[in-house]
Parts: structure tokens; sequence; C-alpha cells
């Protein structure tokens, strides 16, 4: 772990030691830096549970990734900062009220004075961590959070606008190892079923709102305005990469 080159990687430069104020410091840092995208599945290029190979991806290449490989890094991260980490398995809420199979989703519990859930591989959703509380309402940057629990599941919840709440993601809080996510992380890069295999994704949120490029569309969200424009060819959409996300492939 060269943790100065990953620090530098997220622009980082503020205190490290364990705390609640750093730790939302250096998770807003990574989500603005480094994209939740998918670009190797498209190209064949493998991913596997591989914390090594999460890092140099992500601090000596310079890209992004998607759950496991960004929380991974970030655990690993956080690890070497002298914070507790667990990796917890999470599932992905559906429209019809179901979730998806277990660890279709890595998502990280970080105990301090009290425990947090962090998540900088989620895509779209809270910047900072959330305080691990069942049912208060957390608000960040204009945005509504909550944590529901039914028995031992904790299910996290966006509100949206008119109030409704809408859920994201759930798990339990039974430790896990950076193993037992393979054989779903194999499922996410070679199945027809799953929604990695059918759309390339980059994305990243900014100051003003978020910035997405979905195979050749870029869109573009601005004080809640959304834009959108279709790139021409392969090369705009390389260079409209190199330019927003600072993405080479």
């Amino acid at each position: 772990m060269d943790t100065a080159a990953y620090l530098a990687r997220i622009g980082y430069t503020g205190p490290t030691v364990p705390s609640s104020d750093s730790l939302r410091a250096l998770h807003a840092a990574h989500l603005y830096a480094v994209p939740f995208e998918n670009l190797d599945i498209s190209l064949g290029r493998a991913i596997t549970c591989d914390e090594e190979r999460f890092l140099h991806k992500i601090v000596h290449l310079r890209r992004g990734g998607f759950c496991y490989e960004l929380n991974g890094a970030f655990a690993a991260l956080l690890r070497e900062l002298g914070f507790q980490v667990t990796l917890l398995s999470a599932r992905v809420a559906r429209d019809d009220g179901s979730a998806s199979p277990e660890f279709d989703h890595m998502t990280l519990r970080v105990d301090l004075e009290a425990p947090w859930l962090a998540d900088v591989g989620f895509g779209d959703s809270f910047l900072e961590p959330l305080r691990l509380i069942p049912e208060i309402e957390q608000e960040q940057y204009g945005q509504r959070f909550r944590i529901a629990a039914v028995g031992d599941v904790m299910i996290v919840q966006r509100q949206l606008a008119g109030g409704k709440w809408k859920s994201q993601f759930r798990f339990t809080q039974t430790p896990r190892q950076l193993r037992d996510f393979e054989d779903r992380c194999q499922f996410q890069q070679t199945s027809p079923e799953s929604h990695f295999t059918r759309q390339r994704i980059c994305t990243l949120p900014t100051r003003e709102g978020r910035i997405t490029l979905s195979d050749l569309k870029l869109i573009r969200t601005t004080g809640g305005k959304r834009e959108e424009r279709m790139l021409q060819n392969e090369e705009e959409w390389r260079a409209a990469l190199e330019e927003h996300f600072g993405v080479r492939l």
C-alpha cells in the first residue's frame, strides 16, 4: 500500500487520524475523484477480488471500478490509516420490492466511537458516510437518507422529491471476507443478466450535481437540471472519458 500515492490520487491533504471528521472527508474526496465505471468488462479484461489489483488499477492506472473494486480499495486505505473496517454483503433494492442476491454489492462498516456505514461504490448515493443508527434522518448536501431496520436487516433509503423514501440496498452486519464476493463478481462481468454487461457506464458526482457517460450518451446534471448529448463515435467517447473523468484506456 502506497498510502501517499492513494491520498494524492483522491486529492486529499487533510487529517488522516481515525475520526468521524477524517472519515467523512476521505469518503467525499474518494467519490469526487474516482469514478464508478465498468469499462473493463466491455474490453474483456477480467476483474478478480484481489486487493493488490484494485489498488494498482485505481491508484497507479488512475481508473475507477465497480463496488468490489472501489470499496475493496477504500477499505484497504482506511485500514492502513488505522480505521477498523468490516466488509459487508448487500443486496440491491428492486422496483418490485424484492432485492438482488447476496454479495451483489459490497458495503463497509467503519467502527469509531460509534459505527458508520461507508460506501464509495454504489454510484449515485450518499457522499459522506452515514451513522449506522436505524431510523434517524441524515441530511447531507441537500439530500436526506435514513437506515431502516427490519429485524437484523438494514435498508438504506433516500428521500425523493415529495417526501417519499426509496430503498437503495439492504444489508446485514455479518462480517465478510473479500473472497466471499468472488462468485458474484464473476457473474456481474459475464452474465447476460447482469446490467454491467449490457452497457458501458462511467459516472462521478460533481460539486454542482453529476456527470455520467452511458455508452455514447453524455449526461450532465447541474442544480437538478439534466442535459444530454449524444457523442458521435468511439473517438469522441474516449476523449470524453479523459476530459471528464481522467480515464485513459
